[in-house]
């Protein structure tokens, strides 16, 4: 095609017309889907300008995208989409309280980048850490803090703007003079200047009585902006037209001091009515943020684990609550604001939270609302399309019940109410029927009551997320006929050639227009995995992400590790997720599972299970990606790292008659490189180094013990590589009174033969394994695993690979970690080991599934004080780290944060990995040497005992220590 030619030969960027990525820009975090026609990555904000002439050339229309987290639909349109949230990423300057920025750059990156100057932007949406500045001045975004800091509409001092007929300048608020300068120096700057100056004087009484007085309008183009009072701002009349009129370029925003230190008050009500009720009483006392959150949520927190029992029991008794945010220039005042809010409030249930860390962990339930609501146990699935109108915070309550009651009326039942109760900002996800005709008509027939109510109040449509489709043809019941002809007449001063993402605010789509849902239903293919949460249905579990995003931050978790590395949209948990129902879908990816481009996205997926741990609605890339590789390479040839690496513990006992023969043969300087050719291994990294003595064969000149038995697991990596930490789990049991036993056949758990997508054989495996412990595990012993991956597999995977097998059901039950076996029964501090400093990196399996809390409270009891690193993935996982055409990505994640990590800790600081690819990526880029658990555990209990003397402990209720 013409325009994708000459978009590639002009534009300095990457310009991209295959079937991956038009599918992964097909929606956003809406009920909508519309595929483009191409996506534009510019590698500069002048590339980004060229990207738009040439578009202009063409006639194609365009948008532009941020971090595509949009709830209304605004961020999908056909056309051409402009990424931004790549390349145009630049902090340009920073001068007093403002800053120049491009518009891809991340918030949270950018507060990271201010953070020595103690400055911040002021709005801060939920989506903070993918949200971009350029989307956010599309959106006008808000948050928590804009009780305390304003719309993102407040912040915009000038930006640079693009019309889509070419026209670059830069706008902001325009006195007489600049005027008079600007149109007296005609062309098309002028002529849009006295439109606009025009328009506003033609519909002044219009615009001044039409628009709500409420502190969250977002709906709607911002007018009032261009009014005398306001200084005629074309800038900030701009923000929050959602790349309907220009495209933003540069901007120059205001910032905010940080408030060095915080309290928390949280105030208990009957329900969150009353809870609204209180809102202007609460206000009065210039809160930095009032947040509202109703009992359904807190019931899902529970239902959904998103926050533990410890941070919910600091919430006072109640069925309604407000989370109210102070800030103070020392902790003092912050808490005397705090408590003298508690102090002026009667018979409400209240409580202080002192602890900022607990603070902030109850803030994030709160945070966690949309992804938290979108699959409700047991209940149908929910959906946006009405999740965020606001009305003025004094009506705040009896609104919230008529709400409610149109909610029941139309059937939706149990939908959680919660948001920034603060500014009369309510948000919640419906259950609406989005499958079917019918359910899409009651839905129509519900939004438009909605709307009308809300009207009725005075109030928003949208108070935080913008129009787009979702409430576009809704905007004449909030603003009149009068008002929306006043839209149309502005967007034509600025995009007389309507191709600035069409059919959104003016003459916009219908809002049962485009709807995901309404045209997915794909045949329901026979799978290996049984989908537990998605109703045993492969493609639900394909259509899960609703598009938060949260994969795509940059810091802090484990989520995504190949986005972090590449930027790209479809290596980003989300993006995959968006393919894999393109592809059940049948229509941009037609190829199903035999799909290049499938295969390709999923190819850079560590499956580190980051996104089933921290994804807000779970979604299990790992598993999806083993089960298309199932499906992608039956009856075909597969890559050689799938024989050599999936094949490993074979491979592995083969190794065992003579491992030190192999081991000089793998690491031969010539046979190396032709091994690693043939197994599909890149050529730069080094081959594990087989042990001496298997484990399974040091076990069995062992001495039989006494005490509660156990079994100890041999997986692959332990028994072959690395023996010595199961030699030290063997003696830590064997002191706390376990009798240890390792099965007498060699068995496996399949992981290998699972992330290679060999799922037939890891089920034969798998059942295998099931069924030689079955008498063990029937007796109630414990199979204590030291490999987490593999403890993963006994865990999660197995159960859901083998859902009906009893066996493998009740080995998931019984598997359990080292530290969950050992904490009742290791001694109290103060031990020899008191003083020991170490830095734990956990695996990335472990974080997700079981998480490190039990390791580290088991260390802390010991006496070893640990660190636990919030570095991400190491970057190897298993075998994605060892196959060629991976290294760089493995060696640059390792580098985002691990690798730097270990290379800071102090000396005498012990590096903890349970992970056997940790270990080795550790060691692969860094001169440490790091540890299991298990050994290090030895190290500070049994390092004054010689093996086979080891020191025993008592059980749970005796634990001192006792002298053999």
């Amino acid at each position: 095609m013409s325009l994708y030619r000459d978009l590639s030969a002009r534009v300095d960027g990457e310009v991209r017309i295959d079937e991956g990525s038009l599918a992964a820009y097909s929606h956003d975090s809406s009920n909508y889907r519309q595929t483009p026609a191409v996506v534009v990555v510019p590698r500069t904000v002048d590339a980004g300008a060229e990207a738009v002439r040439v578009c202009h050339e063409h006639g194609a229309p365009i948008h532009s995208r941020g971090g595509g987290t949009s709830l209304a639909g605004q961020c999908v349109n056909s056309g051409v989409v402009i990424d931004w949230s790549k390349y145009c990423t630049r902090l340009l300057s920073v001068e007093e309280d403002r800053a120049l920025v491009e518009p891809g750059i991340c918030l949270d990156d950018l507060n990271a980048r201010l953070a020595d100057r103690r400055l911040m932007v002021g709005p801060k949406p939920a989506t903070h850490d993918t949200c971009t500045i350029g989307g956010m001045i599309g959106n006008n975004s808000c948050g928590a803090s804009a009780q305390a800091y304003g719309k993102m509409v407040d912040s915009v001092i000038r930006l640079e703007v693009l019309t889509y007929g070419g026209l670059r300048m830069w706008v902001g608020e325009t006195s007489d003079e600049e005027y008079d300068r600007i149109v007296a120096l005609g062309g098309r700057r002028g002529e849009i200047y006295q439109a606009l100056r025009a328009l506003r004087g033609e519909h002044l009484a219009l615009i001044r009585t039409r628009y709500p007085d409420i502190p969250r309008r977002v709906s709607g183009y911002n007018l009032d902006s261009l009014l005398p009072e306001n200084g005629f701002d074309v800038a900030r009349a701009l923000v929050g037209s959602e790349s309907t009129l220009v495209t933003v370029l540069r901007a120059e925003i205001r910032l905010f001091p940080v408030p060095p230190y915080q309290s928390l008050a949280v105030l208990g009500y009957d329900d969150i009515a009353a809870a609204g009720d209180a809102v202007a009483a609460v206000t009065a006392h210039r809160p930095l943020a009032v947040e509202g959150l109703d009992h359904e949520l807190m019931k899902l927190a529970r239902e959904e684990r998103f926050a533990d029992e410890q941070t919910l029991g600091e919430l006072p008794e109640g069925s309604g609550w407000l989370m109210v945010r102070f800030g103070g220039d020392t902790q003092r005042q912050a808490d005397e604001r705090a408590r003298a809010l508690i102090d002026g409030v009667d018979g409400v249930h209240t409580a202080l939270i002192g602890d900022p860390a607990e603070e902030e962990r109850l803030w994030k339930v709160r945070e966690a609302g949309l992804g938290a609501t979108a699959y409700p146990p047991d209940n149908p699935d929910t959906h946006e399309g009405w999740e965020d109108a606001a009305v003025p915070p004094e009506r705040l309550g009896d609104y919230l019940r008529d709400f409610r009651g149109l909610l029941h009326s139309f059937g939706y039942r149990n939908s959680s109410l919660y948001g920034h109760f603060g500014q009369g900002c309510v948000h919640t996800r419906t259950p609406f029927d989005l499958d079917d005709p019918q359910g899409v008509a009651t839905y129509r027939r519900f939004v438009e009551e909605a709307a009308r109510l809300v009207a009725s109040y005075g109030g928003s449509l949208s108070g935080e997320h913008g129009d787009g489709q979702a409430r576009g043809e809704l905007l004449p019941i909030m603003f009149g006929d009068e008002i929306m002809d006043v839209f149309a007449e502005f967007k034509r001063i600025w995009d007389p050639d309507r191709k600035m993402n069409p059919g959104k605010i003016v003459d916009p789509y219908r809002v049962d227009e485009n709807l995901d849902h309404l045209t997915y239903h794909p045949e329901e293919p026979r799978t290996h995995f049984d989908f537990p949460r998605d109703g045993h249905r492969f493609a639900h579990a394909a259509a899960r992400c609703v598009g938060i995003g949260k994969c795509r931050s940059t810091s802090g978790g484990v989520m995504c590790p190949s986005y972090r590395a590449t930027r790209e949209e479809r290596h980003s948990t989300r993006g995959r997720a968006r393919i894999l129902m393109e592809m059940m879908r049948g229509e941009t990816i037609a190829d199903g599972w035999r799909s290049g481009d499938v295969r390709d996205a999923l190819d850079l997926c560590l499956a580190c299970k980051g996104c089933r741990g921290e994804c807000p609605v779970h979604v299990d890339m790992a598993t999806y990606k083993a089960e298309f590789l199932s499906h992608h390479y039956r009856w075909r040839l597969r890559p050689a790292a799938h024989y050599s690496m999936g094949w490993l513990p074979l491979w592995a006992m083969l190794a065992s008659a003579a491992p030190q023969l192999v081991n000089t043969l793998t690491h031969a300087p010539g046979l190396s490189r032709m091994i690693k050719a043939a197994g599909g291994v890149d050529g730069r990294r080094e081959l594990p180094r087989f042990a001496p003595e298997r484990f399974t064969d040091w076990f069995k000149g062992r001495p039989p013990a006494t005490g509660d038995p156990v079994v100890l697991w041999p997986d692959t990596f332990t028994d072959n590589f690395r023996p010595e930490a199961a030699k030290a789990a063997v003696r830590l049991l064997e002191a706390c009174g376990f009798r240890v036993e390792v099965p007498p056949v060699p068995l496996c758990c399949g992981l290998t033969w699972i992330s290679t997508g060999q799922l037939g054989v890891a089920q034969r495996v798998l059942r295998r394994t099931a069924d030689a412990l079955a008498p063990r595990l029937r007796r109630g012993v414990p199979v204590v695993g030291l490999e987490p991956s593999c403890l993963a597999v006994l865990r999660s995977d197995g159960p859901e690979l083998l859902s009906g097998d009893l066996n493998v059901r009740l080995l998931a039950e019984r598997a359990k970690s080292l530290s969950e076996v050992l904490f009742d029964r290791a001694p109290p501090a103060p031990l020899p080991g008191t003083g020991i400093r170490a830095i734990a990196q956990p695996h990335c399996h472990q974080h997700s599934l079981w998480g490190f809390d039990a390791d580290r409270r088991l260390l802390e009891r010991v006496g070893v004080q640990v660190e636990v690193l919030d570095a991400g993935c190491c970057g190897l996982a298993g075998n994605f780290g060892f196959e060629r055409g991976h290294h760089e990505i493995s060696a640059q994640i390792a580098e985002l944060g691990l690798w730097p990590a270990v290379r800071q800790a102090g000396e005498g600081t012990r590096i903890l990995a349970d992970g056997f690819s940790c270990r080795t990526q550790i060691e692969s880029g860094t001169a440490a040497r790091p540890v299991h658990l298990a050994e290090l555990l030895a190290e500070v209990l049994l390092r004054d005992r010689a093996e086979g003397q080891p020191t025993r402990y008592g059980s749970a209720s005796r634990r001192r220590m006792v002298r053999p």
